[in-house]
């Protein structure tokens, strides 16, 4: 197909309509344990400019890969800016991993890789989103892996309250929160100024476009209710594989096959269940074993085996286990299938030592995802709520970020 001259020039000036939002991509089955985290330690890392990053994954091929990583700027929908790459970088990207070694004493041979960034050959020069892909020396995209750099320009205070919507009382929570601007001068705060809203740093069910609801001299007000409500789920399921050899309240028994295999004891159905509290990290995993002492090249991989009865509850619908080991993905390793000899639904995953948080959810046939069919939804749940504050003067080529707030549902009130 030709292209006459104006579809040439509308394609040069108007390039951005037909960007591509980038999404997460999930890296292939021999990929595992990936970990992007911050000086904070959390795996999503939000960092002001300049703090470091930290990239960590393991390649269970061990055949020495090479990798190599690029570092795309994007705006606030999670397209690509129209910077280019010598406006958002200090030095070039595209670099080879450098930083790996090999598991030592494990039954399943791995390489671990790392990376920092900045390092010696690139730092960030700008605020916003940004996305860390890595390649394999076929130049074939493996993986990718959303991160945040902001300035400390605005202050933000949130706090989480009860939904005051009678359908969803004892399910929902509600962020409220303020931008206090300061000496951060807002001409026309309700179109420089956009937000997001993610709860336990899951980005699929992140709230977006939301506009101030009134201004107070420089303080921007989000006194929502229905607008800014999230379902509060339920906390998180957890094992811990730190001792290879040793059952546990969780773990039911272990097995030595080609690997270690623990088995955890079924679960439940808590969705009928009245609310429990019990401490969890909000889907998260760490890694840590007890035999070794370098738990990057130390720790085993071993197979978790899940169960959960069957119950008409799941409709047919596809059972998955979640949880940020495998950042929420929902793949053919992670689905159960239905045993007809007892009655359950099972599955194993490969997965190295650590503590790991998790549960299940439904897949249905719209492909539809629900996450709280199984667990339930309370009020009373603890959620971290990240709340992002982007910035767009008039004739900028990007959206920065000029404030980062943070308000836990642990102290929620009506």
């Amino acid at each position: 197909m030709r292209l006459n001259l104006k579809q040439i020039l509308f394609l040069l000036f108007f390039p951005s309509l037909f960007a591509q939002v980038q999404e997460e991509v999930d890296p292939p089955s021999n990929i595992k344990s990936v970990i992007l985290n911050g000086p904070t330690g959390d795996q999503f890392p939000v960092v002001q400019i300049g703090e470091p990053i930290y990239l960590e994954f393991d390649d269970i091929s061990a055949n020495e890969q090479d990798y190599y990583y690029k570092i795309i700027h994007c705006d606030y929908d999670w397209t690509p800016s129209d910077l280019l790459k010598s406006q958002y970088l200090k030095g070039v990207d595209n670099q080879r991993i450098i930083d790996y070694v090999n598991s030592y004493t494990t039954l399943q041979p791995f390489s671990n890789y790392r990376l920092t960034i900045p390092n010696e050959n690139v730092s960030l020069k700008v605020s916003g989103n940004y996305v860390l892909e890595i390649y394999n020396n076929s130049y074939e995209l493996q993986f990718s892996r959303r991160f945040v750099v902001y300035k400390d320009l605005v202050k933000v205070g949130g706090t989480v309250k009860r939904s005051r919507d009678f359908d969803f009382l004892n399910e929902k929570q509600v962020v409220q929160f303020s931008i206090n601007a300061g000496n951060f001068q807002l001409v026309n705060p309700k179109k420089e100024v956009k937000v997001a809203i993610i709860q336990n740093y899951y980005w699929p069910t992140t709230i977006y476009n939301v506009p101030p609801q009134f201004t107070l001299g420089q303080e921007l007000v989000y006194k929502y209710d229905q607008e800014t409500s999230f379902f509060g789920g339920n906390e998180f399921l957890n094992f811990d594989t730190k001792d290879l050899r040793a059952p546990s309240a969780i773990i039911s028994r272990i097995e030595l096959k080609d690997v270690y295999h623990h088995y955890l004891f079924s679960d439940r159905f808590r969705v009928q269940e009245p609310y429990t509290y019990y401490p969890d990290i909000n889907g998260d995993f760490v890694i840590r074993t007890l035999q070794g002492e370098d738990e990057a090249r130390e720790a085993e991989y071993t197979k978790v085996h899940f169960s959960l009865p069957y119950d008409p509850l799941l409709n047919l619908d596809d059972v998955y286990v979640f949880g940020k080991f495998n950042n929420y993905a929902l793949t053919e390793e992670n689905k159960l299938a239905y045993n007809d000899e007892n009655g359950m639904m099972e599955g194993s995953i490969l997965m190295k030592q650590g503590f790991y948080n998790y549960k299940y959810v439904l897949k249905k046939e719209d492909e539809l995802v629900d996450l709280n069919a199984i667990s339930g939804n309370f009020h009373f749940t603890e959620n971290t709520y990240l709340i992002l504050v982007y910035y767009r003067n008039f004739g900028d080529l990007y959206d920065s970020i000029i404030g980062v707030g943070s308000a836990n549902s642990r102290n929620i009130s009506n």
